[in-house]
């Protein structure tokens, strides 16, 4: 038998996927989102261009080199923000040397040595509850306990103690998230071949993890550094002409002289110097973050799986 090559009518051609009925509804609703994910990162975007864009177009106006390297005079009226510019510095190094290397030991131990059970799940739940407690009850827990049951007074060690314990469960969470994305595989091979726990954690789980580590510490200390109801609660002070010289001594920081030039300052140009030590600020946070990107980079490069 012999199959004709030509019929009265003509044999259906697949269409493929792309032809089906509904594959242009629905890459119209794709099309869609995808506009209004777009509209949202451009909107968050432009919100920044203009918080960054007013802080500088006021700001830069008002900063001088007296401003920048004077004592406050007349009750910070005059002079410059020089001793608030070397307390904050101080206050960032103190909260890294305190909160990063007990969050960083506290998810250590969760991770790596708790059960998993019930216990493990409530000190999640713990932890992430402290991060949302508002910073002004953070103060007044540290005007409580540093500066009148141990009294410390309004020093920077007890400002310094308050800030770290206010972003310690944010270093805890992000410890704890970058250790436990270390594949099992890795600490398995590790203690296949001898190692003990310890050793591991040290040579493998640490340095794989660092990157995720110094993440939650540059949100840690940014956060600390912003912050003004706990140091303010804490007795900062407002106009001194010396630097502190001990972790005893009273202290400037920068938020709470933000605070005072728009609040109470009898200053002429008092929203002008706002804006310049806001300026500031933002200059100090930008460059600590910068040097732990680039910290960060290099690790992520060294250390991959």
């Amino acid at each position: 038998m012999k199959l004709s090559l030509t019929s009265g009518t003509e044999p259906e051609v697949p269409r493929g996927p792309f032809s089906h009925p509904g594959y242009d509804s629905r890459r119209l609703r794709q099309a869609v989102y995808f506009m209004l994910f777009r509209a949202c990162a451009a909107v968050v975007v432009l919100v920044l261009v203009i918080i960054l864009g007013n802080i500088v177009w006021n700001g830069l106006a008002n900063i001088s080199w007296a401003f920048l390297t004077e004592m406050p005079l007349r009750g910070g009226a005059q002079g410059g923000i020089f001793p608030a510019i070397v307390g904050t510095i101080y206050l960032m190094l103190l909260v890294a040397a305190f909160s990063v290397p007990v969050g960083v030991f506290t998810a250590i131990y969760l991770v790596e040595y708790q059960r998993k059970g019930r216990m493990t799940g409530f000190i999640r739940t713990a932890v992430q509850n402290l991060a949302g407690v508002p910073s002004v009850v953070y103060g007044l827990l540290g005007l409580g306990l540093f500066v009148l049951a141990l009294s410390l007074g309004s020093s920077l060690l007890a400002a310094g103690l308050t800030l770290s314990i206010m972003v310690l469960p944010l270093t805890i969470t992000a410890s704890w998230e970058a250790i436990n994305a270390v594949p099992s595989s890795l600490r398995e091979a590790s203690l296949a071949l001898g190692a003990t726990r310890w050793q591991t954690i040290r040579h493998h789980i640490l340095p794989y993890s660092f990157s995720g580590i110094l993440t939650g510490m540059i949100l840690s200390i940014s956060r600390a550094a912003g912050e003004t109801a706990p140091i303010m609660l804490i007795g900062a002070a407002v106009a001194i002409n010396h630097l502190p010289s001990g972790l005893m001594d009273s202290f400037m920081a920068l938020p709470f002289t933000i605070f005072y030039f728009v609040q109470v300052s009898s200053a002429p140009n008092a929203y002008g110097l706002a804006y310049a030590a806001a300026l500031i600020l933002v200059v100090l946070v930008v460059g600590m973050n910068l040097v732990a990107i680039v910290l960060r980079k290099k690790y992520r490069e060294k250390y991959k799986w």
